[in-house]
């Protein structure tokens, strides 16, 4: 696949995208299920989806129509084609997202499940600077974080790469992305920190502020991993753990079952633990539960 004729010849930005995926695809099961890539059609999804094709990682491209805004299922379709244009199988999968409290969150728990639904690695184009602006956006909330680059079945292959070489890589390729009009509203944190928080932090040290953010998200995962193995679904054992250590636990447990908490899910399952008064059990996505049995933290799959 990678001698197609359309894969440029003279493409830097293009090239960090494919040296991104072919070191994540070296840490992968050669024997497992093709990967499933979320595809927004903007430039960091696209340009990975084009990267696996060039590289020859067997793939398939999911594109997520939340259905939030007007034309969203002709952007959707959009972007299966221009995936499909890649030479890598693409198809569109409508998700309902609750409209009450946190859009955003319940869009990305919605998002997650689609993904996760298809089997194997689910693999999502994070870039550097979405891993700085990760990195505040956590620190605003009093938890700075991280992301890794394999947590469970999700890998982020793209993190140590920036923005640029997404964008780059487009042009490179000849294709038009999609430019998600929210990621231009700045009465989103994330859109605030990424167009007036870092670039007055690049200033105020006189160079790119990016890599050290970065660069300190992904210390931070790193420790976060340390300290989330091994997991335990013994209550007792739990409740022994300061809250910390606690949470960053059963927060590797249900990842590592394909469950992706927010944080109230995670304080409520944490409940289960500390507060036992014979709670049902904590609703997550995908018609799972998480309830205490026997003294010990279960999942049940509800049909």
């Amino acid at each position: 696949m990678a001698a197609q004729p359309f894969w440029p010849r003279t493409s830097p930005h293009f090239l960090a995208c494919r040296r991104a995926v072919r070191a994540a695809d070296s840490a992968a099961d050669a024997a497992a299920a093709p990967v499933v890539i979320g595809l927004s059609g903007g430039p960091d999804s696209l340009a990975l989806v084009a990267a696996a094709a060039a590289e020859g990682i067997p793939a398939r491209a999911v594109v997520v129509d939340h259905g939030l805004q007007e034309g969203s299922g002709g952007v959707a379709k959009r972007a299966a084609e221009q995936a499909r244009g890649f030479g890598v199988p693409a198809e569109v999968v409508e998700v309902a997202v609750p409209r009450g409290g946190n859009l955003e969150a319940a869009a990305r728990e919605a998002r997650y499940a689609a993904l996760f639904a298809h089997g194997g690695e689910v693999w999502v184009a994070h870039t550097a600077d979405d891993q700085a602006e990760t990195l505040l956006l956590g620190a605003l909330r009093g938890n700075p974080s991280g992301m890794a680059p394999r947590a469970g079945r999700l890998v982020r292959p793209f993190l140590p790469i920036r923005r640029a070489d997404t964008v780059g890589a487009c042009a490179e390729l000849g294709v038009t992305p999609w430019e998600d009009p929210m990621n231009g509203d700045p009465a989103f944190r994330r859109v605030a920190l990424r167009t007036r928080i870092i670039p007055a932090l690049t200033e105020l040290l006189g160079g790119d502020a990016v890599p050290p953010l970065a660069q300190t998200a992904d210390r931070i995962a790193a420790a976060q991993s340390l300290l989330s193995a091994p997991a335990t679904t013994s209550c007792d054992e739990l409740a022994a753990l300061p809250s910390a250590v606690r949470r960053s636990r059963i927060h590797a447990w249900l990842v590592s079952a394909d469950v992706r908490p927010n944080r109230g899910q995670l304080a409520a399952i944490e409940r289960l633990i500390t507060h036992w008064n014979g709670q049902v059990g904590v609703d997550m996505a995908g018609g799972v539960r998480v309830r205490r049995v026997g003294g010990e933290l279960t999942l049940e799959r509800r049909e």
